[in-house]
């Protein structure tokens, strides 16, 4: 079996993390290299590496992440003044972690193009 990503480790407790929301799919947790003055990591909990790499079979759980996103969002209290959310894929998108997760960055104005 391949090694546990740096997400998984997380999600299993074997890492601390700063959890604010969790449930039976996914968890979110704050970056510990925030580059917003909010910024969270939405993970699921089963092991997909990236979004290109998501299956049919995963369809369920990616509805439910972003789902998530706005109940976050509400509990945080940054739904109403927005938000920006990534999915990185690849060297090429900026992914460092081969962990499927969705950054929640807040509490600035958010510029474009993003970089």
């Amino acid at each position: 079996m391949a090694d546990k990503t740096l997400f998984q480790k997380i999600a299993d407790r074997e890492i601390p993390a700063e959890i604010v929301y969790e449930d039976d799919l996914c968890l979110c947790f704050r970056d510990i290299n925030p580059q917003a003055p909010v910024h969270l990591l939405l993970v699921p909990r089963k092991p997909v590496p990236r979004i290109a790499e998501a299956t049919p079979e995963d369809q369920e759980l990616l509805g439910h992440l972003f789902s998530r996103v706005r109940l976050i969002a509400e509990q945080e209290g940054f739904a109403t003044a927005g938000f920006r959310t990534v999915v990185n894929n690849g060297p090429h998108g900026g992914e460092e972690v081969p962990h499927l997760h969705i950054h929640l960055l807040a509490g600035r104005q958010m510029t474009w193009p993003p970089g």
